[in-house]
């Protein structure tokens, strides 16, 4: 019998998800040679025939990650579809293949799980993707998600997070804040109901930015667009737990600094405007809200003209000293560090 001699209890929530990970997982080790590469970046990396394969997993807990009292079920089940294949793009590959596993509670109907499933559907004919199989089960807590995607690509295409180099230029896709000032006005509107359920609110304005937080897109576009443009990232990552958070894991994988420039963050806008609503400062939705899913990547600068002015990509920075940390360089020039103020899963 294994017995357990340490009697200290320490709260989860003291560490943190990603410290939490490194702590669990510390004692594994690789025994076997088709597992190139493992935890510690957004899909593990298997060899197995001619291109690598790579896995990733998610899970979506009602009450955690979404809130069913504004979430339709099918926009539901094509997020869930999306947030788990956004982490085979931001390893500059292409997912074939999803598994879905869902716990219902007995408040759902068979005709709310085909609404779910409708989602998934959409996504999957959208992105090109195969549902290969799952799992079906119970549960006393409401509604649970857990999907996993396989994607590959060539070997010499995949995208980690601990490549980029001091002076490497940090890119963006799209733009970032939406997502999170889309929640800020659902929760709002939610206790706006809440007192008077016969309000009817007006959201005609805010289009964008809900469509951010319950539609959004995975950028597939994106890795096509380096793929004709010939350029393989040295660095990767997307963005789901805010700017600030992304560009520290880069920094500690890669052991370089960043220097990020607020007046080239891409804001909308739409995305603006709402957060000043809201008495928030754009620029912190955009590098603490999270739930964006746009690529965050380092280049070398020889491929700067490649991407200069494109529509969909922004430099927004450049890769420095690890010493010198990663600075947020404001537009009067003052330098304030990153901290990861994005989503915490357990606090």
């Amino acid at each position: 019998m294994l017995e357990n001699k340490n009697h200290s209890k320490t709260p989860i929530k003291n560490l943190g998800e990603f410290a939490l990970i490194d702590h669990i997982t510390k004692g594994f080790t690789i025994e076997n040679e088709s597992s190139r590469y493992g935890i510690g970046d957004d899909a593990a990396v298997l060899d197995h025939g001619k291109d690598p394969t790579l896995i990733s997993t998610d899970l979506l807990i009602e009450g955690i990650h979404f809130d069913l009292s504004y979430m339709p079920l099918k926009h539901l089940g094509y997020k869930a579809v999306v947030v788990n294949i956004s982490d085979i793009y931001a390893m500059n590959s292409i997912p074939k293949q999803i598994t879905v596993s869902v716990a219902i509670s007995n408040r759902f109907t068979l005709e709310a799980i085909e609404e779910l499933y409708k989602g998934i559907n959409l996504a999957c004919k959208n992105y090109k993707i195969d549902l290969v199989g799952g799992d079906t089960s119970s549960s006393v807590t409401g509604l649970i998600i857990s999907i996993s995607v396989l994607g590959s690509a060539p070997k010499k295409k995949i995208v980690k997070r601990n490549g980029a180099k001091e002076n490497d230029l940090l890119v963006v896709s799209g733009d970032l804040g939406g997502a999170y000032t889309g929640l800020q006005i659902l929760e709002r509107e939610k206790a706006v109901f809440k007192v008077n359920p016969n309000t009817q609110p007006d959201l005609s304005k805010y289009t964008y930015c809900i469509e951010r937080q319950l539609k959004p897109e995975a950028r597939k576009d994106v890795i096509e667009l380096l793929d004709e443009l010939e350029i393989i990232p040295t660095s990767m990552i997307d963005i789901s737990d805010g700017l600030s958070s992304e560009i520290l894991h880069l920094s500690k994988a890669s052991e370089v600094g960043f220097h990020l420039f607020e007046e080239k963050i891409p804001i909308d806008p739409e995305v603006s405007m709402t957060s000043e609503e809201f008495k928030l400062n754009s620029t912190t939705s955009a590098l603490n809200g999270g739930e964006d899913y746009e690529l965050l990547f380092t280049i070398n600068q020889k491929d700067f003209e490649k991407i200069k002015n494109h529509p969909f990509l922004s430099v927004i920075g450049h890769a420095s000293d690890l010493k010198g940390g990663c600075k947020l360089i404001t537009g009067l020039g003052h330098q304030i560090e990153l901290s990861a103020q994005g989503w915490q899963s357990f606090t």
